[in-house]
């Protein structure tokens, strides 16, 4: 049996960790990084924790200054990607780390854009996912990267084809639905399930 799920206070204090995190580096905040760990765990090829996690801690991948202990915020860490592999690997319902925004009248992108910004991180440090010929992932990419801003989006021609061919969602229950979604499309290219396991509701359609 796996760690148990992180509870509110383990965000809250996985939060505080990542903002201890000293100067100059530019660790993820907690929602980042929930996408960041679905995008490592949708890769092709296993990528190892000590690969992944220098990158919570740092975008750039720095190495933190002598004396500062990483394992509390990295044990955290590890808990969720088991929690999120989990889900993945059942194709199954997760809850992202997705905050309603402040401002009611914002878009609802504003409020995916920074779980939508960690999974593309990933995508950009570890490619191999988008070294994938399969046109089976185009819908779920374009689900997520539809928030991104068209100037900052590094996308082929069939990708940006695709994003705006798709209806953006009405609001955010929809949005975080779009992205468990393209999360476990995403699963059937790199991760497949043997063709006798029957898929979960949440797989194939939003939730009502």
């Amino acid at each position: 049996m796996g760690a148990p799920a992180l509870t509110d206070a383990d965000i809250e204090r996985l939060q505080s960790l990542l903002d201890a995190v000293p100067a100059p580096l530019e660790p993820l905040d907690a929602m980042a990084l929930d996408g960041y760990l679905c995008g490592v765990l949708l890769q092709p090829r296993p990528v190892p924790p000590a690969q992944w996690l220098r990158h919570v801690l740092d975008v750039d991948g720095r190495t933190p200054p002598a004396g500062f202990d990483a394992a509390p915020l990295a044990a955290l860490a590890e808990r969720r990607a088991d929690e999120l592999r989990a889900a993945i690997d059942r194709r199954d319902w997760f809850d992202p780390w997705i905050l309603p925004p402040q401002d009611e009248r914002a878009p609802v992108s504003a409020a995916v854009l920074p779980w939508v910004a960690g999974f593309a991180s990933a995508l950009e440090l570890f490619p191999g996912l988008m070294a994938m010929d399969d046109s089976r992932l185009l819908e779920p990419l374009a689900l997520l990267y539809l928030h991104l801003d068209p100037d900052d989006l590094d996308a082929g021609d069939a990708l940006r084809t695709e994003i705006e061919s798709i209806e953006p969602p009405a609001d955010l229950a929809e949005a975080v639905q779009d992205i468990v979604r393209a999360v476990m499309l995403i699963a059937d290219v790199t991760r497949p399930r043997p063709v006798s396991v029957a898929r979960r509701r949440v797989h194939g359609e939003r939730r009502r």
